[in-house]
């Protein structure tokens, strides 16, 4: 069903020019310019491994995933409030997407490149998930919103049922259900809170 993941993708690019939007013209929204990058580039490396595993449609969503953290990355130089702060942290995330992509590209096994790949992405997004619980009025939820419905279209175009296909759109929407929640968290605990003294 290839619809889905058409939609899907076209859903997330939509939340994608929210969170530009909020960057760029309202400077609402602080991208951290490390997790984006490293959200584009471990995507990519494991679409790229789930197509060469004979993955089609479902491999779609992953690719959007990382393509879409692209524009924010490069969005987010007009925004001067933007910050990248590099750590020996950073840096470790940079090296594991440079090592999925070397052992993917020498040894053409998919399920390696897919494994560092999320190792790589889930490293890349603490920083943004810790900024979502503390700072959330510097994040735009939409996107996570749309990044989730994005990466769960993948399972209605699934035909093997490998790892390399399952993997990355599980995870994918496991991060965006944690930023939704670390986003939307304190006000939803605030309006319980409110409605429980009442």
């Amino acid at each position: 069903m290839p619809q889905l993941p058409i939609l899907g993708s076209i859903i997330f690019c939509i939340g994608t020019a929210f969170y530009v939007k909020h960057t760029v013209i309202d400077a609402r929204t602080k991208p951290n310019r490390v997790t984006w990058l490293m959200w584009s580039v471990a995507p990519m490396i494991a679409a790229a491994a789930a197509f060469s595993d004979g993955v089609r449609w479902a491999a779609l969503p992953v690719f959007i995933a990382g393509f879409a953290p692209l524009l924010v990355f490069f969005a987010s130089f007009v925004n001067p409030k933007s910050y990248w702060k590099l750590e020996r942290f950073d840096y470790v995330c940079g090296g594991l997407s440079v090592l999925s992509l070397l052992l993917w590209a020498l040894t053409r096994e998919p399920v390696v490149a897919v494994f560092f790949a999320l190792l790589s992405d889930a490293l890349a997004s603490v920083p943004t998930i810790a900024k979502s619980w503390k700072y959330p009025e510097t994040e735009t939820g939409l996107m996570y919103i749309a990044g989730g419905i994005n990466a769960g279209t993948s399972f209605f175009a699934l035909q093997t049922f490998t790892f390399t296909e399952l993997a990355f759109p599980a995870y994918l929407v496991a991060l965006n259900v944690v930023l939704v929640a670390g986003i939307y968290g304190r006000g939803i605990v605030r309006i319980v809170r409110n409605n429980s003294r009442e």
